[in-house]
């Protein structure tokens, strides 16, 4: 041990010197340092120390490692669209309904929670992992679906799914992405969730379990809150921008064209579909549902106790709150402001998890401190995707985990089970 401490002293001195001061040799001491005992709060407290990042000439990131937190890979993503030519795919993944009021209230709720810390706890061992239905995740941040990811990026949920499995974090893919469960399971490396949007044709519903189920896929998560239309105006708005003929691509006429570019529904009849969402269903087609589920059937967009109750007594897994990122609808109601609500009303039954404005280790923070067994992140990795690919839905991720390890060593929490109500107030 003694030696140990030398080793650490004279390493901590080399560092320290302006003599030996170089990028190259700060970055060895401060790999070994990390690779000793005790050495993986190992840091430079002298930021200028490090070799300069420099961005574009415009202040926007141009390579993923330049990111400093999530928000800069928003106007980097913002940036790439338009040279691509594609304002309106921008403004479909910006858009909220109407005003966006909550969209923009999913994020901004978070300010009303504060962090109580907690000190002289010995933080230097944190473990990030979660069980959830069955499964070990290495972090309580898994990625939301996101439909048509192929705008972002050309191997859609693929390119997405690798970057997760890199970092062994859960992704759920939408019916309608660009990429086949079957081929993003493959490149996850372990089977991803499914997120159902279930038709108005029963036998595509069961198709599309089915094959899902096929391909390894454990859960099938059923969307609940497109049941109505949505004014989505910053699409809108961007589309008047985009000189592009989209019929092209997006081809007018039947449903078989809507999704010609969807491979879930390769090989499947959908002739007879006129609804992707099922906006008939009741508590009774969950019923249905759950009877050809052979897997977890969890239910997203779960907003209110009442509903949470009623889908553990239809046999549900577990529940997702969430607004689709204030995309379902126009209600003002943020998802971290439900949450305790929701998680009250199972009574610990089944996992609750949460998505909607996730943009900080802290904010995964406070929502496993209220309750939630796992956050979601949607828009953040889609940035990532848009602008660099699949190093920047890794960037994004190793952004997310970094924030929220230091945010558990503040709180004195060692492990995620130790991150309870006491560690937020209301602000």
């Amino acid at each position: 041990m003694n030696r140990e401490v030398a080793r650490r002293k004279f390493l901590g001195f080399l560092a320290g010197s302006p003599l030996l001061a170089t990028p190259a040799l700060s970055s060895t001491i401060a790999a070994l340092l990390a690779s000793s005992p005790g050495g993986a709060l190992a840091q430079s407290y002298d930021a200028l120390r490090g070799a300069n990042v420099a961005t574009g000439a415009d202040g926007i990131i141009t390579a993923p490692h330049q990111a400093i937190n999530v928000f800069e890979f928003e106007p980097a993503a913002q940036k790439a669209m338009f040279a691509q030519g594609a304002p309106t795919h921008w403004g479909y993944l910006e858009s909220g309904v109407d005003g966006n009021a909550t969209r923009d209230g999913n994020h901004t709720a978070y300010a009303k929670y504060n962090i109580r810390v907690q000190r002289l706890i010995d933080a230097r061992k944190i473990d990030t992992s979660v069980k959830i239905l069955g499964e070990t995740w290495a972090s309580p941040v898994f990625l939301c679906p996101v439909s048509s990811l192929g705008a972002y990026n050309g191997e859609a949920g693929v390119a997405v799914a690798r970057a997760a499995g890199k970092r062994k974090h859960q992704m759920i893919l939408s019916t309608v992405d660009n990429a086949n469960i079957a081929d993003v399971n493959k490149a996850h490396g372990t089977p991803a969730w499914f997120m159902l949007y279930p038709t108005d044709d029963w036998n595509v519903t069961q198709a599309l379990v089915r094959n899902a189920e096929a391909a390894g896929s454990p859960a099938i998560v059923l969307t609940v809150d497109r049941q109505g239309g949505r004014n989505t105006e910053d699409m809108f708005r961007m589309r008047r921008l985009d000189q592009r003929d989209c019929t092209v691509c997006h081809k007018p006429g039947a449903f078989a064209n809507e999704v010609s570019r969807k491979a879930n529904f390769n090989g499947i009849d959908v002739s007879k579909v006129t609804n992707l969402y099922g906006t008939g269903m009741t508590w009774e087609f969950i019923d249905r549902l759950r009877a050809i589920v052979k897997g977890k059937l969890v239910l997203k967009g779960i907003m209110t106790g009442e509903d949470a109750r009623e889908a553990t007594r239809h046999g549900v897994d577990a529940i997702i709150v969430s607004n689709h990122g204030g995309r379902a609808e126009e209600s003002g109601q943020a998802t971290i402001d439900v949450l305790v609500e929701v998680v009250e009303a199972v009574g610990g039954r089944i996992p609750v998890l949460v998505d909607g404005g996730v943009r900080r280790g802290t904010d995964v923070l406070k929502a496993l401190a209220m309750g939630a067994s796992a956050v979601g992140i949607g828009r953040p990795y889609v940035w990532g995707l848009a602008s660099f690919g699949e190093p920047g839905v890794d960037r994004v991720l190793e952004i997310v985990d970094s924030e929220f390890v230091t945010i558990m060593r503040q709180v004195g929490a060692l492990n995620v089970g130790q991150i309870t109500r006491k560690h937020v107030s209301r602000a």
